[in-house]
């Protein structure tokens, strides 16, 4: 018996020894190319800069620009997908940092006044509270900094095309939100 547990036990030491060594033996024809050529991707020769990523120095930022137009005289940008949060498609670079004391969006797009400044309102969305189910007299205090979900889009040429193509169940969806309606479909 004593004989059968030394010869067990040389075995697997055997194979642990054979499961752990670190052949250099061809991996045959389905091996990825690095390992069949001995050769290594560098970090400058993957992914869309085509630098150094541990150096910044060489990073050249695309040019951009933001719209210019006044608020008004703007042409509004169609929604990417339905219910997406629109973009902002006029200049906004007086009327930040928003601040608990002062929102100049609310200016034009608070819903009490939007109608007779020929600005789109903020939808219901913006002043109901999810939480409590709740209408409430004005904007959500959740909602009340429009800039993290509004942004301006920059005029810029993209790196890798978009092919997306937004499916709108209706064609008020483009440039109106109905989130408040649809906000539990399929879960009730």
């Amino acid at each position: 018996m004593k004989k059968y547990i030394q010869g067990l036990m040389i075995g697997l030491v055997g194979l642990a020894f054979f499961a752990c060594s670190d052949s250099t033996e061809s991996k045959g024809d389905n091996a990825p190319k690095e390992i069949q050529s001995g050769e290594m991707l560098k970090d400058n020769e993957i992914g869309l800069r085509k630098v150094d990523l541990q150096d910044e120095k060489d990073v050249k930022l695309l040019q951009y620009a933001y719209p210019n137009a006044s608020a008004g005289e703007s042409t509004p940008i169609e929604r990417s997908f339905e219910n997406a949060p629109p973009m902002i498609s006029h200049s906004i670079e007086d009327m930040l940092p928003i601040t608990q004391d002062n929102n100049q969006c609310l200016a034009c797009h608070d819903p009490a006044i939007a109608k007779d400044v020929g600005a789109v309102a903020a939808p219901a969305s913006h002043t109901y509270d999810l939480r409590t189910n709740k209408d409430l007299a004005g904007v959500s205090p959740a909602r009340f900094n429009c800039v993290l979900c509004h942004t301006p889009q920059a005029e810029v040429s993209p790196t890798i095309a978009n092919t997306f193509s937004p499916d709108f169940r209706t064609q008020g969806s483009k440039n109106s939100s109905n989130l408040l309606d649809v906000l539990n479909e399929g879960v009730k």
